[in-house]
């Protein structure tokens, strides 16, 4: 086991955690209405809510989307550091996932494309997080039409790699597992879009619900890859490296990358299950290997 373990998982925990402490405070900071309000007015001429509880009188303008939490101080400041923290996680653990599926030798243009979304996905998180929509809402949804089609493609990419590249029945299980997170971000993601852009109280308010549930499963689903980076080593990186600096008649550029030298040949270790320090799998770390680098 190594210590990236704890990146998926401190990322889940974190961004979770992080964003319903945003939503309690923005409940109790009067800008938003809780969830299990369904309630709504046109407008409020009712004396002011009382401090230390929720409002009493709500309307389309307090509807309690994410964004809309994270909107005004002091939860705004928690909701930006959320967002920066939590998108440099996910980088981090795209690259990651990236450099081991290569380690297996099945590098291909599905491998790529989970990078690229990963990341695009991290880009709008920023976005998301530092441009408040009350504020700056060009940009804020910019960032979101960034961040939620490109994080529903990442998650849907990693099932079929996982596919790929099990081995184990515990692998195969994983894998549907994934799948069953994906399904549940796609249910969610379309439902919110579709009630989103109706006038009607009560499906703006399914809208926010449906936002809630897929942003809690996306994250779910980050944290999942705890079972494949136990087998993280200093291998891994060097095989992402390989396949992205070196360019020499030595390396196998295809839908599978093997490991190779110049001018001799080397001898690839067999394919293990990727979860599991003790059925790892590693790259051969010769001389020759590290100075293609």
């Amino acid at each position: 086991m190594t210590a990236w373990i704890i990146l998926p998982v401190s990322l889940a925990a974190f961004s979770i955690t992080g964003i319903w402490i945003v939503y309690a405070m923005a409940v109790m900071n009067h800008h938003v209405c809780p969830v299990e309000n369904w309630s709504y007015n046109v407008t409020c001429t009712e004396e002011t809510a009382k401090p230390g509880f929720p409002k009493t009188c709500c309307t389309l303008q307090d509807i309690p989307l994410i964004s809309k939490c994270g909107s005004y101080p002091p939860e705004s400041c928690l909701f930006s550091l959320i967002g920066n923290v939590g998108a440099f996680m996910v980088v981090m653990v795209c690259l990651l996932r990236y450099a081991q599926i290569i380690e297996h030798r099945n590098h291909c243009w599905l491998n790529t494309s989970g990078l690229v979304s990963g990341c695009t996905n991290a880009v709008g998180l920023v976005m998301v997080g530092n441009f408040q929509v009350d504020h700056a809402k060009t940009l804020h949804y910019v960032g979101a039409g960034a961040a939620f089609p490109a994080g529903i493609l990442f998650v849907c990419l990693q099932c079929l790699l996982t596919y790929r590249v099990a081995v184990t029945a515990l692998d195969y299980w994983m894998a549907h597992v994934r799948v069953a997170l994906a399904t549940g971000a796609l249910i969610t993601l379309v439902l919110s879009g579709i009630f989103f852009i109706h006038e009607s109280f009560v499906l703006q308010h399914a809208a926010a619900i449906c936002e809630w549930v897929f942003t809690v499963v996306i994250l779910i689903f980050y944290g999942t890859f705890t079972y494949e980076f136990g087998t993280v080593t200093t291998e891994t990186m060097l095989a992402g490296l390989q396949r992205n600096l070196s360019h020499g008649p030595g390396v196998m550029i295809g839908d599978d990358v093997q490991a190779g030298t110049l001018g001799s040949s080397t001898t690839t270790k067999s394919l293990k299950s990727p979860g599991g320090s003790s059925t790892s799998t590693h790259l051969n770390c010769t001389p020759e290997n590290i100075a293609m680098l």
